[in-house]
């Protein structure tokens, strides 16, 4: 049990960083007005990245409100209702990368095309909405979670040291349970379509290219690059999902939360949060090259 612990400690703890880096690299980018429709994605998707590390990793975040010494009630509702957004923003921010990335390498006879020239523009709109859309449908969070106390332990789920998941009533947790699960399972299908679109696209593309140059003489593109970064991506995100639907659905079903299962739970959902930055920072040419930079000059300095 404290080796899985410090596993998830060590990757909570890998996962911050990575995304931190990547999240200061976004915002000078954006800010420079040197960015591309792809950056403004990612950067939301390395805050909510951060933020769901700091409060599902193994709850950071409430090491910080006891420390203020602040009521358990108001922590755990805090802590759940934060984690509960920010994962429902890594899933529909996800999406909104599959799909952007769609729209930038479809060709100019397709349909999506029409959609280039203000793509930006829709980012920043469908941005706009997905927050508003998971910080509505997480608000069950706040009635539904609280500090844990002995009266009335039928009632409640233990699910860390001092919080608890409270029973629901029959209507409400089904329509909880519809809205959710009709969101991801709606998500992860457009995921699963657009990737198809991309994997076609760039597979005319390849065959295309082999009939003007030499197999030897090919180059990947940086529009390709990204493509197949953003592919394994989806492919990694949508796996690590439904490995973390079916823990989590059987220990709602048989109302209990094993402290090993509890564990291994939170190895499963933070382990997308903890490889995207890395992929991402392998894949992209100009973090690559920022990195390269700051090796010189803390070689010049040393």
């Amino acid at each position: 049990m404290s080796s899985l612990t410090n596993i998830l400690y060590f990757q909570a703890g890998l996962g911050i960083l990575a995304n931190t880096f990547l999240l200061c690299f976004y915002t000078f980018t954006i800010l420079g007005h040197r960015s591309k429709p792809m950056d403004l994605i990612s950067c939301q998707l390395t805050f909510a990245h951060i933020s769901f590390l700091l409060t599902g990793g193994d709850n950071w975040l409430a090491v910080i409100l006891e420390s203020l010494n602040i009521e358990n009630d108001f922590k755990c509702k805090a802590i759940f209702y934060i984690s509960r957004v920010m994962r429902g923003l890594s899933i529909c921010i996800t999406c909104l990368l599959s799909v952007s990335q769609a729209v930038t390498i479809s060709p100019h006879t397709s349909l999506l095309a029409k959609f280039k020239h203000k793509l930006k523009t829709y980012i920043i709109y469908a941005v706009f909405y997905i927050w508003f859309f998971n910080f509505l449908v997480s608000s069950h969070m706040l009635f539904y979670v609280g500090a844990f106390n002995n009266v009335s332990e039928t009632n409640q789920m233990r699910v860390t040291k001092s919080c608890s998941l409270f029973l629901m009533n029959y209507i409400i947790s089904g329509l909880i349970f519809t809205v959710t699960t009709f969101r991801d399972v709606f998500l992860v299908g457009v995921m699963l379509i657009t990737n198809a679109y991309i994997v076609i696209i760039l597979f005319r593309h390849q065959r295309h290219c082999k009939h003007l140059h030499s197999i030897r003489h090919l180059r990947v593109s940086p529009e390709k690059r990204a493509t197949q970064t953003i592919l394994l991506l989806v492919v990694f995100f949508v796996v690590m999902y439904w490995v973390e639907i079916i823990i989590s659905s059987t220990s709602l079903l048989l109302w209990m939360y094993d402290p090993v299962i509890l564990t291994v739970q939170k190895l499963v959902v933070t382990a997308y949060p903890t490889i995207t930055p890395l992929v991402q920072i392998s894949s992209d040419k100009r973090v690559i090259n920022v990195l390269k930079n700051l090796q010189s000059k803390c070689q010049q300095i040393f």
